[in-house]
């Protein structure tokens, strides 16, 4: 008879014996890279859930060894973790331990001999230009909160933006005489975004003829786009909203905020914009990681060329 498969806690109860050494860590980490609260979130729940498994087991998370390690992504994996998770749950420990070394809390780094797992490339879901015109089009701009999601809509597809610095953008940060938006994004990098004339029309229109209205009088949020509660936007209710217009758009598969980013890279690419160009608007540390947008618009090309050409 097979031992039951024990699952892994949720992570409310886990109990951590070193959960000490884990916030000196996140404290570290934190004042060197500025990472965000939900990136520190992440790497806290790796390393309770590890630590819990290695108290367990009467092992020290600073005393964990290789084989320890090995043992513990292998049950991962058992239990469904997909590469791409696994890859990220070692890039966690990978850091801790080297952090470790540096801060000569202990000589060797247990990380050091394991490969990451390999991944297929990924190719994020986009949009066709024909459909983002129908989701941008959604919206009923009669009413103040069709005004103001016709005016996130516009400004996500021009600029690219991530969910985050969307509904986080201040009126300080916003020129609507320059045309550009100040936004503060991973590692609170600073870059300067041109929002282009049809999202620079648009957020000039909501906020003459709507933001007022949604705030009923209540002065109390920063942010460009708000509630009818008078606060902002969330990242959650902006979700919910993108999926709604979707569906009304007669886009059936499921979307989300980061399709539209995905459409504005690709959408460039494909109207002959320079890699590196998109690589700053998007705010990408890394051209690598905007190299991913080339093969979209080259599968985006093979799909036309299989469809339209008599020997395609």
């Amino acid at each position: 008879m097979k031992p039951e498969k024990k699952s892994l806690p949720a992570i409310m109860r886990i109990n951590c014996l070193n959960q000490g050494l884990i916030d000196r860590f996140l404290d570290a980490f934190w004042s060197e890279r500025g990472v965000s609260r939900n990136t520190l979130a992440s790497y806290e729940r790796d390393l309770r859930l590890l630590c819990h498994w290695l108290d367990e087991r009467s092992v020290a998370l600073d005393q964990a060894e290789r084989g320890d390690l090995l043992e513990y992504l292998a049950i991962r994996v058992r239990d469904g973790a997909k590469a791409a998770t696994t890859a990220r749950l070692l890039s966690s420990l990978r850091r801790f331990y080297r952090w470790q070394v540096r801060e000569n809390l202990r000589k060797d780094d247990p990380t050091a001999q394991i490969e990451a797992p390999k991944q297929g490339r990924h190719l994020p879901h986009t949009l066709s230009e024909e459909e983002v015109d129908a989701l941008l089009q959604a919206p009923d701009i009669g009413n103040p909160r069709g005004l103001r999601d016709r005016a996130m809509l516009e400004l996500l597809y021009a600029t690219g933006l991530r969910v985050s610095e969307l509904v986080g953008i201040r009126l300080n940060e916003l020129s609507l005489q320059n045309g550009v938006i100040r936004i503060t994004g991973k590692g609170n990098k600073e870059r300067l975004v041109p929002m282009g004339e049809e999202a620079h029309d648009w957020i000039q229109t909501y906020l003459r003829d709507a933001r007022g209205l949604l705030m009923q009088g209540k002065d109390i949020a920063e942010q460009v786009f708000v509630t009818t509660r008078g606060s902002g936007m969330t990242r959650q209710m902006f979700w919910v909203l993108i999926q709604r217009y979707a569906l009304e758009a007669g886009i059936v598969r499921n979307i989300s905020p980061h399709t539209l980013r995905h459409a504005f890279a690709t959408h460039l690419l494909n109207h002959g914009a320079d890699l590196r160009v998109v690589q700053m608007l998007l705010g990408h540390s890394d051209l690598s990681t905007t190299q991913i947008y080339t093969h979209v618009a080259q599968a985006r090309l093979q799909d036309l060329h299989r469809q339209h050409h008599p020997r395609g």
